[in-house]
Formats: structure tokens, sequence, C-alpha cells
């Protein structure tokens, strides 16, 4: 615990947690601490809901959850805000293009994000603001802006940032003012190249909000300052979004946070992207793989293993190969749970990691950083060892293994006999499927291990044989044989 003097004087108490995370302004990982005592306050850019989500999408969205869940268990208070950015260029562009409404374009794609994003089994964030409803706080922060001299109307009705007049622009993306360049235009009304469009005057045909400077609708970085701090404050926690938002779209939010006189965030996290064949996966690229695809081929659970084992702040280079190897590695844990409980019964999820052992080997990993794959690795450990006690007849030892296993998955929403993920489709009848298909294997498996004890070679290939052409792949390890269910 530490003592802090905030501006005004008074002191506040601040807790500190285990966590160290990467801040992006800082270059380097630093301490959390919690603006607030006991709680935790995360605001992620979410959708710009312009079409349907990939995996390139979902990945912010996943990250932020591995965080929000990692905290919790800290015994944090955590708010997490995810944004919808439901009016924009591209959206105008889109719907206009196949004919639709704005909005009612925007509405089915931010349902679509919702669905891959339970699909993958994401919690709901504390609240899910949209940008159209919170133009009254974007006016009161331009108004403010304007009064600070950071701001300013032209005659057309555009409201810009005077990029010039904030001393502290660059420092989050690192660059300097001048060699940057907003992607939007110079633009005649503009009183310096680099300052940034705060609100767009109203064009025929457009959907507009009126204002003191006139109608219009706001500018992207706008809506995330103001949002941020209707629902947590004029200072939070963390702020976070892909990699590709540092600039021009989280360095715009912080100058003009900071220059109405809000400390916004304290830490700044960005993930990297998923990347096919070396590019940044994207719409305008066509090289995107949509979560509804990618379902049709694998379960929920293993398309989240994929994409959370890495490092948040790794690049994935998407291939099938990959794919594959992640829904193998996770069906690894799963079919040692599925062991544990047709022998010894469903095993309980551990009330909390253990602080000795592999339990200390995961939460370390978890606290450097979120390092996942140290994460992952202490989960496969705990596998290994399970397997293992479970062929000596160790029930106690094993047990443990699958209790500690349940628990370190779920702190990555990834427990294979949680309410979520049990039923494969989460359906009942999938569940009971997958629990006598379970029992099935598992007792000709046994028998496998008693033929190849007496030598029975022949026994034990015949048994493999016939899994086999039932679509059971046998894999014998050093931990005894695992199972998993031929692709296609």
């Amino acid at each position: 615990m530490q003592v802090a003097s905030r501006g005004d004087g008074a002191i506040r108490i601040i807790e500190t947690v285990s966590l160290r995370l990467y801040d992006t302004a800082t270059r380097g990982q630093r301490e959390f601490i919690p603006v607030r005592s006991g709680a935790a306050s995360i605001y992620v850019c979410g959708a710009t809901v312009q079409g349907m989500p990939h995996i390139g999408h979902v990945r912010s969205g996943l990250n932020y959850d591995v965080m929000r869940r990692w905290l919790h268990h800290q015994g944090l208070d955590v708010t997490l805000v995810r944004n919808v950015t439901d009016i924009d260029d591209k959206i105008l562009t889109k719907a206009a293009e196949h004919q639709r409404p704005w909005w009612e374009w925007a509405a089915t794609h931010e349902r679509a994000f919702d669905a891959a994003y339970e699909a993958l089994g994401c919690l709901p964030p504390s609240i899910g603001p949209r940008a159209t409803g919170h133009v009254p706080q974007m006016i009161e922060l331009m108004q403010r802006l304007i009064d600070s001299g950071h701001a300013y109307a032209v005659d057309c009705g555009d409201v810009y940032f005077s990029v010039p007049s904030y001393a502290d622009y660059g420092r989050l993306s690192g660059q300097r003012p001048e060699d940057m360049q907003q992607g939007e235009g110079a633009g005649g009304a503009k009183r310096d190249p680099h300052d940034f469009t705060l609100w767009k005057a109203a064009k025929p045909g457009e959907p507009c909000w009126p204002t003191p400077w006139g109608d219009g609708r706001p500018g992207w970085h706008l809506e995330c300052s103001a949002m941020a701090t209707r629902y947590l404050g004029s200072e939070f926690d963390i702020h976070g979004g892909g990699l590709d938002l540092v600039f021009p779209h989280h360095e715009n939010e912080r100058a003009q946070s900071r220059a109405a006189g809000d400390g916004f965030a304290r830490y700044w996290t960005h993930n990297a992207w998923v990347t096919l064949g070396g590019d940044k996966m994207s719409k305008s690229l066509g090289n995107t793989l949509s979560i509804d695809v990618l379902l049709t081929r694998v379960r929920g659970a293993e398309l989240r293993y994929y994409l959370v084992s890495p490092h948040y702040r790794s690049m994935i280079e998407y291939s099938d190969a990959a794919l594959s190897e992640a829904v193998a590695a996770y069906r690894r844990i799963e079919s040692f749970l599925h062991r544990v409980r047709e022998r010894i019964g469903a095993p309980e999820r551990a009330a909390r990691v253990a602080e000795t052992g592999l339990g200390a080997e995961f939460a370390a990993a978890m606290d450097d950083d979120l390092g996942t794959p140290g994460a992952v690795a202490a989960i496969h450990g705990a596998v290994r060892e399970g397997n293992a006690a479970l062929d000596a007849g160790d029930r106690d030892a094993a047990a443990a293994a699958a209790g500690q296993v349940r628990a370190m998955t779920d702190l990555l929403g990834l427990d294979p006999l949680s309410e979520r993920w049990a039923g494969g489709a989460g359906s009942r009848a999938d569940a009971a499927a997958t629990a006598a298909l379970s029992a099935l294997v598992a007792d000709l498996l046994a028998q496998r291990t008693d033929a190849r004890a007496r030598r029975d070679f022949a026994a034990a290939d015949n048994i493999r044989a016939r899994l086999l052409a039932a679509g059971v792949v046998v894999e014998d390890t050093r931990d005894g044989a695992t199972w998993t269910l031929k692709d296609g």
C-alpha cells in the first residue's frame, strides 16, 4: 500500500497488486497501481461496426477479457468499458453501397460482434456505450477545449484540436508532431496541417446532431474521450486497444483529454495484430477470416485458446497448421480432465491458484505483463503430472492436479468442464454425448493399456485401429495415452 497526494492537496490511499504491465507511453513495464483502492477501471476501444467480425477484431476483446479475469482474481472490483463506434465514414459508405439505413447497418453488425464475443467466451463488458448516445458529453468536452484555447471552430461548422497548443503531443507514440500525418487531409480551414478533427460539419444526406457551432457528427477521436470519462471518471487505470490505434487515435485521445484538464488513462496497453501472409488482417486487404466460418471448423473454446495462448503483444501469423496445433493442445487438456472425471469423478475447481508449485509458475507468468505463454505452459505441466499420477493409481494427486488445471484454465476463460464449454455447442445433448464418448473411449484405452502390459501388442493395435476408424485419434505420450477427435 502506498500514500499519494492528489493535485488538490488531498491524500489518497492506493493499493498495489502483483501485476506489472507494459505501458506504451513509457516503453517499459510498470507496477500496476490502481487509481481507486480495491478497484480497477479499463476502457477498451471496441468495434467500428462497419462489417462482420474476424479474428483480428476479436483478439483485442479476448486479451482484455483475460486481463479483467486476472485483476478480478487479485481481488479487485473491475469495471470494463468497451465502446461501439456506430457512426463513421466507413459505416456511412458501406450502408449507402448496400442501400440500407446507416443505423440499421451499424446495429446489424454490432449484434454480430456481440455474438462473436459471446461465442468465444468473453464476459460481457460492464457497459458497451455507443458513440451516438454520447453527443452531449462530446459537446461539453469540445466547449472546455475551446474555452482553454486548445480547440477552435471554423465558419463551416467543423471543430479542430490545435496540436501546437499541446506541448506533450507525440509522447504516447514516441513521434515528433512535425513528422506525423493525421490521415484526414490538411483542409483549408485548419490553422495547422497537424490539427485533427473533433466535429465534422453536416453534409447533405448524412446524419447530424445540433451543436453551438452548427449541425454535424462527431470525429472518431472525440467519441472515446467523452465515453471513457463519462463512465470511468476524469482519471482511470487502463486504456487499451489494438496496436494500430496508438497513432493517431490514442495519441489524439490523450492530447484532447489532458488538454481539457483530465488525467485520463494512467496505463496504455496495446495488443498486436493477427496477420495473414505477413499483412495486418483487415477488410481493405481482403484477407479476413470471419468468426462464423472458423466456428464451423473448430469450437469456440479452441479458437479462444488459439488467440489467447500467444502473448498479447506478439503478432499471430494465422495458418491452418497453427490453428490445428492449438486445437490438439487444448484437447489434451480436455482429455486429461475427462480421464479424471471418468476414473475418479468430476474434479472440483481449486478455489484459487496455489502459491507454490505449478500454481506459482502460472501466477508469476500472468503477473509478468499477462504472460499467457508461460501460463499455458504451467497448465500443460500440471496436465502431464496429473496424467502420470492417474496412470500410477495416485487418485489424490490426479484429482489435485485436475482441480488446479481447472482453476488455471478458468482464469483464461478456458475451463473445459465449465458450464460454458462442457457442452461443446452449448446444449445438454452435446454434453451428454461428450460424457458418453469419454466413458467409452476411456474404457477402450484402459483395455489397450492392459493389453500392452501383457505384451499383447496385436490386441492393443486392434483397439487403436478401431478407435481411429470411429474418428478417435490416440496419441501415446510420455504421460500416457491421450485422444482427440479426428478433424473433418
